[in-house]
């Protein structure tokens, strides 16, 4: 099993896993929607699963789903869950320094479990790379507490929004309960002013180009609001992490 005893009886495991229990109950509403929405989508049930299990990955799912209703080519399909997943590039390179010391496997492994709200924690808990290996195996344990919870609770919820799909009523707004776990991340991580201006830009762009075809605005919101704030930190010279310690 990855998640190693040696892991599991680290004290930062249980650290963690007590934290992220209040974040995993708006991750699994998040979840339960999700798959409600694939079934509803046309999806059988076999093809929800096999999403749920083998893509974990929410934003991109829903954005997926709407594109696969209306028949969108392939590219299109995998170029919006690239655009909309691009976010954990940056976290990987983040996280690269605490992890390096790791076989491959595993690394790819914490790449893969690792959703926004186990990152946002992570970071908010180490300011830097371990310098022993003792202190590097509790910011594994740390990590691997965080994203334990998270992945439970959304695949469990959304395994249950599958199966009760056809028995669960659109009246009962489980797309705004969905809306609302995701706005309570995106706002949790806005932490410094050019997080929240790429926020910003990514917002009216999308508005802006909501006539586009195939959900295309969002791709144009993401690509204007990556270029536009690399373009801004790299003339003002600003550091997005030693701003959020400021």
């Amino acid at each position: 099993m990855f998640l190693s005893r040696a892991l599991r009886r680290q004290p930062e495991f249980r650290e963690a896993a007590r934290q992220m229990v209040p974040v995993a109950l708006g991750i699994g509403a998040w979840g339960l929607m999700t798959g409600v929405a694939m079934v509803k989508s046309g999806m059988s049930t076999f093809e929800a699963v096999l999403m749920t299990l083998i893509v974990y990955a929410g934003s991109s799912q829903l954005a997926a789903i709407p594109l696969l209703i209306a028949g969108a080519p392939a590219w299109v399909v995998l170029a919006t869950g690239f655009c909309v997943n691009l976010r954990f590039v940056v976290f990987s390179l983040h996280l690269r320094p605490y992890l390096m010391h790791l076989p491959r496997w595993r690394r790819m492994t914490h790449g893969y479990l690792t959703a926004d709200m186990s990152y946002a924690m992570f970071v908010r808990r180490f300011a830097g790379p371990p310098a022993t290996p003792a202190e590097g195996l509790a910011q594994e344990a740390f990590l691997a507490g965080n994203y334990y919870v998270t992945w439970c609770a959304w695949m469990s919820l959304s395994l249950v929004g599958i199966a009760l799909a056809n028995f669960i009523p659109q009246a009962w707004g489980l797309g705004f309960a969905g809306v609302l776990s995701l706005l309570a991340i995106v706002c949790s991580m806005a932490t410094t002013r050019l997080r929240l201006l790429a926020a910003l830009i990514a917002a009216g762009t999308a508005v802006a180009a909501y006539a586009l075809p195939l959900k295309l605005n969002i791709v144009a919101g993401i690509g204007v609001a990556v270029l536009l704030c690399f373009w801004i930190e790299k003339q003002l010279g600003l550091d997005v992490d030693t701003e959020a310690t400021e």
